[in-house]
């Protein structure tokens, strides 16, 4: 099974949105009426299509040959060997020689940040083991970074390909919907 890092929340809320969304547009269809079930519908599917791209697109995909990031519009590719750095700030941000790749989730927040550090402060003046007091001050995004540089240690030999940066066709398309929905609401409404 493919590895996929990305915010829990995140993605829970997308797909419970997709549902509430679906659920809305069958009511809109059966029972709506024009214009207003237009309007309603309009704005249901473009809230839809910024849920999917901020909420369910974002992810950080390990491969054999390197490592994919999904932002929302853009999908870069940085091949083990090219990796330099991961670091942690308020974001996971992946450093490949003049390349930076800065990925959009999963991303520490503050409160959890300040939850990691009571846990660690919290976990020395118990005495607990060394180990079990560094966990404690880490966030998910730490974790992410750690396992994403152990791998480019361990895979570097495996990689493969070039580093590069695209465009997302799925996420235009999505944003090209958004707009003509918009565009016809209004031409009709």
């Amino acid at each position: 099974m493919k590895q996929v890092f990305r915010s829990k929340l995140a993605w829970v809320f997308g797909w419970a949105w997709i549902v509430f969304a679906a659920w809305n547009a069958w009511d809109l269809i059966s029972r709506g009426s024009m214009p207003s079930a237009l309007i309603a519908g309009a704005v249901l599917g473009v809230i839809t299509v910024f849920v999917g791209l901020l909420a369910l697109r974002p992810a950080i995909i390990p491969e054999e040959g390197g490592v994919r990031v999904r932002n929302p519009f853009r999908t870069a590719y940085v091949p083990w060997s090219s990796v330099d750095q991961v670091q942690v700030s308020n974001a996971i941000v992946i450093v490949a020689g003049d390349t930076t790749v800065r990925c959009w989730s999963p991303q520490p927040s503050a409160r959890e940040r300040a939850k990691a550090i009571r846990r660690a402060n919290k976990a020395q003046a118990s005495d607990q083991r060394a180990h079990d007091a560094a966990a404690a001050g880490r966030t998910h995004a730490d974790w992410v970074a750690q396992q994403l540089s152990e791998m480019a240690v361990l895979r570097k030999r495996n990689a493969s390909g070039a580093t590069s940066m695209s465009w997302s066709p799925v996420a235009i398309a999505g944003l090209a919907v958004a707009v003509a929905l918009v565009v016809v609401t209004i031409a009709l409404a």
